[in-house]
């Protein structure tokens, strides 16, 4: 099931993190609305931004931390995501689900009704559901939550010291020289690629790790080879799989950023995809799914052990491999 495209002024809303302290207002809201160029961030703050006091703020304003404010959007309808979501786990503290691929898990500048969190609202009213974790919008499979601000504390702060195991599978174009292999390389924010928000390895980059296990080899209809990955991430930069899949030579199927073309992701955007494109992602979304998740409950530290299979669209193209 799919929800129907939303037309409205929508408030997109920020609260600055301690982090940020003494960060530029326009600085802020281009590292967390990265698409944008600095002029229409500099615009936006001009003509599009309220506070909660009613003062005016600037580009150079020194934003601290809790500052509040949101941006007034006209939005485009917003495109559809499914609506639908299974629950692997809740026993009232924590609750994971199993989010399907398209479905954005917070408000962005172009999503705002149609994401995880909105539709949690709905369908748990009397809870404060609050995921603790990061999925892209085309990623399916496991997203652990909080239901309360303290059990989601607990777990926010468990995934920022490791102690919470995750372990993706991917399909990735290539064949992998090794069975087992790490991919060590810094990952940054480099400007250096059309995409703003494309991670790039630079040496002046946070350390980034993840480690892969080929489980299965296989070949595409058109004869190129495919694995069947399990990715397992040490560190939790952005994009971090997709960037290391891409930097071994081993492209994600799917992949609009770091597949043969970084140029589709522009196209996407403008929904101005070719059958070309189309033909070389062979799959319209990238192929990755958080399958495993191991942590230690937030309340009892009791070992907590979940899994989700591949989902249907990654399943139907494996399967459509040769052995």
């Amino acid at each position: 099931m799919y929800g129907a495209p939303v037309t409205q002024q929508v408030r997109v809303r920020f609260t600055v993190e301690p982090n940020y302290a003494g960060w530029r207002l326009d600085r802020y809201l281009q590292e967390k609305i990265r698409r944008l160029s600095r002029e229409r961030v500099q615009r936006l703050i001009e003509h599009r931004l309220e506070t909660e006091d009613g003062r005016r703020l600037k580009p150079s304003t020194r934003v601290a931390p809790g500052l509040s404010f949101a941006l007034l959007k006209d939005a485009e309808a917003e495109p559809d995501t499914p609506q639908e979501f299974a629950v692997v786990h809740d026993d009232g503290a924590l609750l994971v689900v199993d989010k399907p691929a398209g479905l954005p898990v917070h408000p962005t500048a172009r999503y705002a009704a149609n994401t995880f969190t909105s539709l949690a609202k709905l369908r748990f009213p009397e809870r404060k559901v609050d995921p603790a974790h990061r999925l892209d919008r085309e990623t399916s499979g496991l997203l652990a939550c909080g239901t309360s601000p303290e059990v989601t504390k607990v777990l926010k702060r468990d995934f920022a010291h490791a102690r919470v195991h995750k372990t993706y599978l991917a399909l990735a174009l290539g064949a992998p020289v090794e069975d087992a292999f790490t991919v060590d390389a810094p990952l940054a924010l480099t400007g250096a690629s059309a995409v703003r928000v494309r991670m790039h390895v630079a040496a002046e980059g946070l350390p980034s790790q993840t480690a892969f296990e080929v489980l299965a080899r296989r070949r595409a209809p058109d004869g190129a080879p495919v694995a069947l990955l399990a990715c397992r991430p040490r560190t939790g930069r952005q994009h971090q799989i997709r960037a290391h899949l891409a930097h071994a030579g081993l492209p994600m199927v799917g992949d609009k950023i770091y597949g043969p073309d970084e140029e589709i992701f522009d196209r996407f955007t403008r929904r101005a995809m070719t059958d070309e494109d189309v033909a070389l992602l062979r799959l319209p979304r990238h192929a990755l799914h958080a399958w495993r998740l191991e942590l230690p409950h937030p309340l009892t530290r009791a070992p907590v052990r979940l899994e989700v299979p591949l989902p249907p669209d990654l399943a139907a193209f494996w399967e459509g491999c040769a052995p």
